[in-house]
């Protein structure tokens, strides 16, 4: 876990490296912003397509394997754009197939290094093993973000690419020599302690079909359709706040591009406390997660009413750190709801519909903000949350009295039920990160 951990640290500060001059060197090559967003778009699309055939993929093949491949496959990707930079030859069309490749291997590789995480530790660790990972990749963004105006500066944009394809490298030679820890104590539970969820006539039906199966399960798991729902309208309404807080701060309380940076800051931060915080849940649920999502919209709803940047920054703390250990919640019961036959196929149902909302939440953000203004969109995309959270808890527990008897316990598990322990998943935990654009 050590070596994975330090592995993931070199592998994040690379990807925030990329990260902070990508857009500039799209920008700088083509001079459209509307070309920058096609590119993400471009990048995007294999998450939201293939995800279901990658995680199926992860479930079939030795995930050592598989990690190591797909990780030196992006370290690839990574010299090559790189090379292309420094010798200008980079293209528009070049550019949209790097992203392409680079989105299409994202979706074998993330649930591979999600999954592979989990083999490292016991399944009593795992809610600590996911908080360590959510604290690596803050410190990643934090040390990535630094380093790369000074890299850039003494060596150029291609830089930024060489050093992420070395952190890929990197992930890639420690992986073959991690220890995994011994079956019977990463599943200790039998295969009939998780049978087919019950649907609603109360009946437990198999799930079979290749990638299907995945999706299968996820649509008949309560819990699982909870998460989902709770995680994605947060994610669409309270989560953009590069978009959100920045209109803000430049806006209405009429601070410059070094003050959002102070906020920015604190999301970090505040980010990395609730990691170390989202540890000490051992068993947690779809109702913590629910709670502390609800607690986190309420305080971006008092933020956009900030009088002064001093006001929205003592706001933005506890707001960075309840949002973390419900994210961190969250990533805890899904990589440890399913089977473990079944969790690289629902880790690819789950990375298909955050890819969905993840395209549609900033369009519609900046819609809410255009009628409603900066504060507006803070205050009504909060009140929206905790509206669609607490709606989703009353419909299930109202579920859980009318149905027959034998279906009732399925259902009150979605928002109340810890959810079962079986071997460990996590995703931001161990998981290296989101496979990051090419060039966009």
């Amino acid at each position: 876990m050590r070596w994975w951990s330090a592995a993931n640290l070199v592998s994040n500060v690379g990807t925030w490296m990329q990260l902070t001059v990508q857009n500039l060197l799209v920008l700088q090559l083509t001079g459209s912003a509307a070309t920058t967003g096609l590119s993400l778009a471009v990048q995007a699309a294999p998450g939201l397509l293939l995800s279901l055939v990658g995680g199926s993929l992860v479930d079939s093949w030795p995930r050592k394997m598989t990690a190591s491949v797909s990780q030196a496959l992006l370290g690839v990707v990574a010299f090559s754009t790189a090379a292309f930079v420094a010798f200008g030859m980079l293209t528009v069309p070049l550019l949209m197939v790097l992203a392409a490749v680079t989105g299409t291997i994202a979706t074998v590789d993330n649930p591979a290094c999600s999954l592979l995480g989990n083999d490292l530790v016991k399944r009593k660790d795992v809610p600590s093993a996911i908080a360590l990972g959510s604290v690596v990749h803050s410190a990643g963004r934090l040390l990535g973000t630094a380093a790369a105006g000074a890299t850039v500066a003494w060596f150029g944009m291609s830089s930024a690419y060489v050093v992420n394809g070395l952190s890929f490298l990197a992930v890639a030679a420690v992986i073959p020599f991690l220890k995994l820890v011994p079956k019977e104590e990463r599943e200790p539970q039998t295969a009939q302690e998780h049978p087919a969820p019950a649907v609603a006539d109360g009946k437990q039906r198999p799930v079979r079909g290749g990638s299907r199966e995945g999706l299968a399960y996820f649509v008949r798991n309560p819990r699982l359709v909870a998460l989902a729902t709770i995680t994605g309208v947060s994610a669409i309404f309270g989560r953009n706040y590069q978009l959100t807080l920045a209109v803000l701060v430049t806006g209405p309380l009429a601070a410059g591009a070094g003050s959002f940076s102070t906020v920015s800051t604190v999301l970090a931060v505040g980010g990395m406390v609730g990691a170390v915080v989202a540890g000490c849940l051992r068993k947690p649920s779809v109702r913590h997660v629910a709670l502390l999502a609800a607690a986190g919209a309420l305080l971006q709803a008092v933020a956009g009413l900030s009088p002064s940047l001093v006001v929205l920054i003592l706001l933005v703390a506890p707001m960075a750190v309840v949002e973390s250990v419900s994210d961190t919640a969250g990533t805890t019961v899904l990589q440890t709801e399913p089977p473990s036959h079944l969790r690289g196929r629902v880790l690819g149902v789950w990375r298909s519909a955050s890819t969905g909302w993840g395209l549609v939440g900033p369009p519609l953000l900046g819609a809410l903000m255009e009628f409603a203004g900066a504060r507006g969109g803070l205050i009504a995309g909060g009140l929206a949350i905790v509206a669609v959270t607490g709606t989703a808890m009353l419909l299930t527990q109202r579920r859980g009295a009318t149905e027959p008897a034998e279906a009732a316990p399925a259902l009150r598990k979605a928002l109340v039920m810890p959810a079962p322990r079986t071997a460990p998943a996590p995703a931001p935990a161990m998981a290296v990160r989101e496979a990051e654009p090419a060039t966009v």
